[in-house]
């Protein structure tokens, strides 16, 4: 297993639980969808596993490659091979698009980025996913519309290449051709790097060109189903409705 989640349990700075007992085990080069109602605890299962602060893990543990990392901070888990895009990626004035995924691949490998490789695959990923050049040189984010910013998280997925990635919500808001194009970049993420995926989702579209191994239902803070890929067509006829009491 590369990822795998024991009796978790968190709760937000407030004392607030959003997570309840959880457990989750995603193998190397797997693909997992999480769905549910809204406020089931989706986005906080993903922040949680990052390691963003203002979630609190209060029991259980969180093992990546085999490391506990339950107390580790983000940057860490970066390091580690961790990658988390965002439902609404934020703002960030003064550094550019391409500053920024430099940094980043500099600080998860300590490497020195050769300047004209780096540029050359940002260049093919940005072709990949559509992108206008002029993006790099922007700053990350600023005055994109919310397709780009989309764009902008799956650019940094093929550029950092981690070995798991947490997509939240990447394909809200989006239309048909852009969810498409978003697809593509994950659909290339998981051929050139095997990563394992954890895809948190409403839209189904995302998953068409996909590998899917399981999908997990999660209600009030708890998975209460898994299944294979079928789970998602039964989801998208009868809704969560017959899961709300389990």
């Amino acid at each position: 297993m590369l990822l795998e989640v024991h009796n978790l349990s968190a709760a937000l700075e407030d004392g607030k639980k959003i997570l309840n007992d959880l457990n989750l085990s995603i193998g190397k080069g797997e693909t997992h969808v999480l769905m549910g109602p809204n406020g089931a605890g989706k986005s906080s299962l993903g922040n949680t596993l990052m390691g963003n602060p203002v979630y609190q893990v209060t029991g259980g543990s969180i093992i990546f490659k085999d490391q506990d990392i339950t107390e580790e901070s983000a940057d860490k888990r970066a390091k580690l091979g961790m990658f988390m895009s965002f439902q609404t990626p934020l703002e960030v004035p003064g550094i550019s698009l391409e500053t920024f995924i430099r940094s980043a691949i500099h600080h998860k490998t300590g490497e020195h980025v050769k300047l004209f490789q780096f540029q050359k695959e940002l260049q093919r990923c940005m072709e990949l996913l559509n992108m206008d050049p002029a993006y790099a040189r922007r700053d990350l984010n600023v005055g994109f519309s919310g397709g780009e910013r989309k764009k902008s998280e799956i650019l940094q997925l093929l550029m950092l290449k981690p070995d798991f990635a947490i997509l939240d919500e990447t394909d809200s808001g989006l239309d048909v051709d852009a969810v498409r194009v978003v697809s593509q970049g994950v659909e290339e993420y998981q051929k050139i790097v095997g990563g394992s995926l954890l895809i948190i989702t409403h839209n189904t579209k995302i998953l068409e060109s996909l590998k899917v191994d399981k999908v997990h239902v999660l209600v009030n803070g708890s998975i209460v189903q898994t299944g294979d890929a079928s789970l998602v067509t039964k989801i998208n006829e009868a809704g969560f409705e017959k899961f709300l009491n389990k």
